[in-house]
């Protein structure tokens, strides 16, 4: 059977030749000629007809501003077609795979593990109790385009999915390609730039998006099909609550003094709103299902019962609903359950008191169902309900607070000293003595309602906490219960915001504790001196019931971005590996289940890569079951706006968490050679060395400000958070990971996915190592096979032809200095790395190769644009407006940005 109509050269080849269509059509068959003379001469340059790239120069130089803006506007519309044309490829993908049974990291492929490993039911039921996949979206600023070009962009991919799934006459055709055409001229006259710089409402709102239209639905589908096939081999294994999905968006104040409490209540007001109103229309949905006749069924006591006190709590709505629906059972329990769900917004009684009792409801409905024979109604309609409601709840997401651990000292030390206590001058051991007594103690140390004359920053976070008990009041403390610290040093530093907890009321042991403090551990000190912070922790007295109340689950979260940008690519990745394992004992020497939180971004040296892969690469003493992990930017569009490929992202999730949480029941401790150890200690000191020298060489901070766009970016409206953390002369150490990152990949020198590695590799060769034993390690060690390969799609990414562009921008001395150690840096980590890998590529993906193909040739001209308008010294605003927009088509063409 044949599935589809397209291919993805179908699709790139009419979707390039409608723009240049429209491109003529709105500007001139100059501009359109200019366009593809660009076009033509970087593909033959490319191919090798060309030896140099003169020619475009001389055609970038030769345009007035409106023509420069013109081009950046073409190939920055071209890439985000052609990012459509391989979404559509990869769903194209996934249903002949499903439809062959091809898929190898699926659920069918997950349970066939299970068999292979003579995994019986009870060791099945185990795995599946123990796994909780907990996505965080982030409104992290990596996301390059404004919410309406999504948009459009959308209403285009559903256009492409009509021509290549269903059989259309000619008329039929061509009215869908109309519409096409009509969604990529609006989109040309749509401004690419955003004009003001988005709030963060702006950003809680594009999270709930997906949260919404496309992973409320999608959730239902992944259960029903792991029931499919766990039935099949293990029909008493019964699937439990796999999925629960929380954001930042909204609630991240670390660095970004536009999330305001208010800004937090609306979105948890407006989260609600949205997933009450998803249950109405499901239940007003199940009405027109569920139209059984009370006369031939017998609905069952536990029905009946259920139904006599919703009448008790609603005899007015009750009245109405018999009469409308008379000896129908089934729809006069709806239409009471729908009105229990409108009074949990307003003044009215026996509204739900939470998403448990709605749940409650639809249980006695399946049942009922059941045992009346009508099995496939309650499997096709009840069951994937009761899964949304499982997992959304009623706050669609459930909202995570984090803040810089700096701003929680400083409150501390102000509230308490107009106690008259001294925080400020006390040592470290002197701070937990007082924090850990004022938790212990019945009365409040300080009055967060009137705390005294304060700094602002203080005042800020106390009022935070105060609003921290309302929100859990209003609604639901799940809606609201972890508080995330940044840069996470001390012991204090999580005391400080159970102290904090505790005045508001959200903690009151050793009965209550309504939040996970969650310290984030991202620098080399803070990794390393894990066991002397959470040992401190698991033995202090106050803690010790923190964790007895939140089901002895300790929730650390790691930071890539940050580890990365201070390390270097292979040290940091290593230390993140080490340090878990370290954790992982810290834990279980103190009986306390830890649940790791991996801060990981988009692009490849902020932790980025497929996530299923990082999953399967984990030290097994790390994987408990339970794992959560940060989505944000462009990831987010990329894995959740098409529904089928959100599917699958979920599927190869699910597959991957639970065949590395029963390879850790089977093997708790992850059998790792010595040599192979000492291999990575040799070769991490060497690149973290080597990473050093270049950060701390005169004139590198000013190199990297003029041979990158990095001035240009954090003028640009990506997201409500400042770029860098202070107002300060610019250091690498005060920049943030994100536009660091961003800054590099821009020029094709994705300097931070790769550079020192291959300087620490062969610094282990140089010792004494060998290629077969990092051959040896590259075939049998998940954690170094995922490295490299990771680190070359950065390399693959990386263009030193391209690059050299950039470096021209630099003062001669400066380039002459950083250009040729980058560049040699780069072929000594290129070649050892395939050497190491046995490749004869770096890319191991065909369809990567054929996609970074595809789009070098129309990624060049935007970069030789970008640099040509950076040289200037001064610039038109239209000018400026075509630099932004360069670093957007650049974004799109690159992609995994930052």
């Amino acid at each position: 059977m044949e599935l589809h109509t397209r291919d993805v050269r179908q699709d790139v080849r009419e979707l390039g030749s409608l723009l240049g269509d429209v491109l003529e059509e709105q500007t001139s068959t100059a501009s359109f000629e200019t366009v593809e003379d660009l076009r033509t001469a970087a593909i033959d340059y490319r191919n090798g007809e060309l030896d140099s790239r003169e020619s475009l120069h001389r055609t970038l130089e030769a345009l007035d501003p409106e023509g420069e803006s013109v081009v950046a506007r073409a190939f920055t519309t071209y890439f985000e077609l052609i990012n459509l044309a391989e979404e559509r490829e990869r769903v194209r993908t996934i249903r002949e795979s499903s439809q062959e049974g091809s898929l190898n990291d699926g659920l069918l492929a997950t349970v066939e593990a299970l068999v292979e490993g003579d995994a019986d039911s009870e060791t099945v039921q185990r795995v599946l109790n123990d796994v909780l996949i907990e996505p965080t979206f982030t409104a992290h600023p990596t996301e390059a385009r404004r919410k309406t070009v999504k948009a459009k962009l959308r209403s285009i991919a559903q256009d492409l999915e009509e021509l290549d799934e269903r059989r259309l006459t000619d008329q039929e055709h061509e009215q869908e390609w109309r519409r096409v055409d009509a969604e990529v001229t609006s989109l040309w006259q749509t401004s690419q730039v955003r004009q003001r710089r988005p709030e963060p409402q702006d950003e809680a709102r594009n999270v709930q998006w997906y949260l919404e239209n496309i992973l409320f639905d999608v959730v239902g589908e992944v259960y029903a099909e792991l029931e499919d096939v766990i039935g099949d081999e293990y029909p008493d294994v019964e699937v439990p609550k796999l999925f629960e999905f929380r954001s930042w968006a909204g609630s991240d104040r670390d660095g970004n003094p536009f999330v305001t409490p208010e800004v937090t209540t609306d979105t948890l007001e407006r989260q609600r709103a949205v997933v009450l109103e998803k249950y109405q229309t499901a239940l007003k949905r199940l009405s027109g299902v569920l139209s059984q006749d009370g006369d031939r069924i017998d609905t069952g006591v536990d029905f009946q019962r259920s139904l006599a006190a919703d009448r008790e709590r609603l005899p007015g709505v009750a009245v109405e609903t018999e009469e409308r629906y008379p000896d129908e059972p089934y729809r006069q329990k709806l239409k009471l359950m729908r009105e229990r769900l409108r009074r949990i917004e307003d003044v009215r009684p026996n509204g739900y008191a939470d998403h448990h009792e709605l749940l409650e409801d639809l249980e006695v409905i399946d049942q009922s169902l059941r045992n009346n024979g009508a099995e496939i109604v309650a499997d096709e309609y009840i069951r994937p309900l009761m899964r949304q409601v499982d997992t959304f709840g009623f706050t669609l997401a459930s909202l995570d607070l984090r803040d810089h651990r700096e701003n929680h000292t400083e409150a501390v030390h102000e509230a308490l000293a107009n106690e008259g206590i001294d925080y400020e001058n006390r040592d470290e051991e002197e701070r937990v003595e007082i924090l850990t007594d004022a938790v212990l103690q019945s009365e409040p140390t300080i009055d967060l309602d009137e705390p005294g004359d304060v700094s602002d920053t203080a005042r800020r976070v106390l009022r935070r906490f105060q609003k921290l008990g309302e929100w859990q009041r209003e609604f639901g403390v799940g809606a609201i219960d972890t508080y995330a610290i940044s840069m996470t040093e001390e012991p204090s530093h999580v005391l400080e915001v159970l102290f904090l907890a505790d005045q508001a009321g959200v903690v009151s042991l050793p009965d209550h504790c309504g939040l996970d403090i969650v310290p984030l551990l991202e620098t080399e000190s803070a990794l390393n001196g894990a066991r002397r912070i959470m040992g401190t922790l698991y033995e202090n007295p106050a803690y010790e019931q923190v964790l007895a109340a939140r089901n002895n689950v300790q929730e650390i979260m790691l930071g890539y971005s940050d580890s990365n940008k201070e390390n270097g690519f292979l040290a940091a990745n290593w230390d993140l590996y080490k340090n878990q394992r370290r954790l992982a004992d810290i834990c279980e020497d103190f009986d306390v289940k830890m649940r790791l939180f991996h801060g990981r971004g988009g692009s490849i040296s902020r932790g980025g890569g497929p996530m299923n892969e990082a999953m399967l690469a984990l030290p097994n003493e790390t994987v408990t079951g339970q794992i959560k992990f940060t989505e944000q930017g462009e990831a987010i569009a990329e894995k959740y706006a098409n529904p089928r490929i959100a599917e699958r992202n979920l599927e190869q999730m699910l597959n991957a968490q639970v065949r590395a949480r029963f390879q850790a029941i089977r093997e708790p401790q992850e059998d790792v050679p010595e040599e192979w150890i000492d291999a990575m200690d040799t070769m991490a000191a060497a690149a973290r060395q080597e990473y050093y020298d270049l950060l701390e060489s005169d004139g590198f901070v000013s190199y990297f400000e003029q041979a990158t766009p990095i001035t240009v970016i954090e003028e640009l409206n990506l997201g409500s958070r400042p770029a860098s953390r202070s107002d300060a002369e610019r250091t690498v150490e005060d920049l943030r990971a994100i536009p660091w990152v961003f800054s590099w990949t821009q020029s094709r020198c994705i300097l931070p996915g790769w550079y020192a590695l291959g300087t620490g590799m062969q610094a282990y060769l140089d010792e004494g190592g060998d290629v077969a034993t990092l051959r040896e390690m590259y075939d049998e060690w998940p954690f170094f096979q995922t490295t490299l390969d990771n680190a070359s799609q950065a390399l693959a990414r990386t263009d030193f032809d391209v690059a050299r562009e950039y470096a021209e921008l630099a003062e001669p001395s400066l380039r002459e200095t950083f250009f040729p150690r980058l560049e040699d840096e780069y072929e000594r980590a290129r070649d050892i790395v395939l050497d190491v890998s046995g490749r004869d590529s770096l890319l191991k993906r065909q369809w990567l190769k054929e996609s970074l193909s595809r789009r070098n040739p129309y990624v060049d001209p935007l970069n030789l644009l970008q640099t040509h308008l950076m040289a200037q010294s001064h610039r038109t605003e239209m000018e400026e407006q075509t630099l932004r927009l360069t670093v957007k088509g650049i974004a799109a063409g690159m992609k995994n940005t930052g």
